[in-house]
């Protein structure tokens, strides 16, 4: 079999294969395109409600209390109000309920997947090359099944985010948990605490830093796929920038590219600040 003919023959069988699950499989996937939708719709609908001077100066405290600085705070709420200047408020807190609802599903699966590679050292020889293959695959290949299983919408665009976002959250858990000194170990076993109590106590105050690292790397890679998930459908800037590019309408996607980086600014900065006292904890422990 030359190789022409064996990519064609191989090209064959996955073809079948996702007809088949589509076929047979229609009734979960598309109950699990709504339950994505929902979840998505419902961040939206609660950002939408709030006038957009009231969310603007909830992220100003936020950002104050977080960082400590009123200057990024003041520069946080001027960032969101060049977002309404330019006319992309909608989208941009369309693009933030993509990002939080991904991120949400990351930290909700990928936290307890991490701590338990941490304790368990076969599972994290088993995940590892896992997490090396969905870093290393373009993110558009997340994209294609996507859509053949659930179709064009948000609800593709969100499974595609969170299967990104999920690497460093499980990784960087991990990693936090198998990094927790010996010593402590040993003198929590010394103190008679249960296996709960040292994983409470001990592991996870020397864990917190690397699992607040893990939390702000999957806020930057869902960033970096909401914009090609706008080829999907999934709204919000990245659907906006794609639309500039096939009109090339090169100010539109100036504009959409700025309030990316905004929101993406802001984020970042306040993952950060949450990590610090984490840290602190860390040492005095």
């Amino acid at each position: 079999m030359s190789p022409g003919e064996f990519a064609a023959a191989f090209d064959d069988v996955v073809d079948a294969r996702l007809e088949w699950l589509s076929d047979n499989g229609a009734w979960f996937f598309d109950g699990l395109n709504d339950v994505l939708h929902t979840g998505y719709q419902a961040i939206y609908s609660g950002l939408t409600l709030l006038p957009f001077w009231v969310l603007i100066l909830v992220f100003g405290a936020l950002g104050w209390r977080l960082t400590a600085s009123w200057r990024f705070a003041l520069g946080a709420m001027l960032g969101l109000l060049l977002c309404v200047a330019m006319g992309l408020w909608p989208q941009t807190m369309s693009t933030l309920a993509l990002v939080l609802s991904a991120t949400s599903m990351a930290l909700i699966i990928g936290i307890p997947l991490g701590v338990a590679a941490g304790l368990m050292p076969s599972l994290d020889r088993v995940s590892e090359p896992v997490l090396d293959l969905i870093q290393t695959l373009p993110p558009y290949i997340y994209l294609l099944p996507a859509i053949a299983l659930l179709g064009y919408g948000p609800g593709t665009a969100l499974l595609a985010t969170f299967i990104v976002a999920i690497p460093p959250v499980v990784r960087l858990t991990s990693l936090g948990i198998r990094m927790t000194p010996r010593v402590f170990i040993e003198l929590g076993q010394a103190s008679g605490t249960t296996g709960w109590q040292q994983f409470f106590k001990i592991r996870l105050p020397f864990a917190l830093p690397s699992i607040m690292a893990g939390v702000n790397q999957g806020l930057m890679m869902a960033f970096g796929m909401v914009v090609i998930a706008g080829i999907v459908g999934s709204g919000g800037l990245g659907e906006v920038i794609y639309g500039a590019i096939r009109t090339l309408d090169i100010a539109m996607s100036i504009n959409a590219a700025i309030a990316i980086v905004i929101l993406t600014l802001i984020l970042d900065r306040m993952a950060q600040s949450a990590s610090r006292p984490g840290r602190r904890a860390a040492h005095e422990s």
